[in-house]
């Protein structure tokens, strides 16, 4: 009942521009999801960096399930399977980048390039949809959520993850 399991993989690719460089961000995406990514788009204008308002700047998909543990295991072959203690949140889910899409096992084409990428893992335990649904929600109790020390004995175990300062 009290395991942790991985909720979901959340996937973001940001180009910081509009344009050809961010469809092909989605494509490199689609490629190692098979899903279809969301085009997020930015706030406010910055002049420096030549964002508009409303300007599609990022890319992101929601892998849930096996193909999220698979697609997360990659991620942290890349990484070597070491964390800083910084990347895990207080509410115990945890987020990494990397430099480079081809580390993922995805060939390289010249036509697409090469793009970098955040991870970011949300666990949970049995039993949190409870505060979540929309008919006789309760209250989730504090051993049943998930903390910053919970998830890093997940990881650590798991994985045979190192945790450093």
């Amino acid at each position: 009942m009290r395991e942790l399991k991985v909720h979901k993989l959340v996937l973001n690719c940001c180009v910081g521009e509009p344009g050809d460089r961010l469809t092909r961000a989605g494509r490199v995406l689609e490629q190692l999801t098979g899903q279809t990514p969301v085009f997020s788009k930015s706030r406010l204008t910055i002049r420096t960096f030549g964002i508009r308002r409303n300007d599609k700047i990022a890319t992101s998909v929601t892998v849930r399930g096996h193909k999220a543990e698979e697609i997360l295991e990659r991620g942290l072959k890349v990484k070597e399977f070491e964390l800083r203690n910084r990347n895990f949140s207080d509410t115990g889910n945890f987020g990494f980048g990397i430099n480079e899409h081809i580390d993922l096992g995805i060939k390289y084409d010249p036509t697409t390039g090469i793009y970098g990428m955040d991870f970011y893992v949300v666990l949970k335990r049995a039993g949190s949809r409870i505060a979540k649904r929309r008919r006789a929600k309760g209250r989730i109790g504090k051993y049943q959520t998930v903390s910053k020390e919970d998830a890093i004995k997940w990881f650590q175990q798991k994985y045979e993850g190192i945790v450093l300062n």
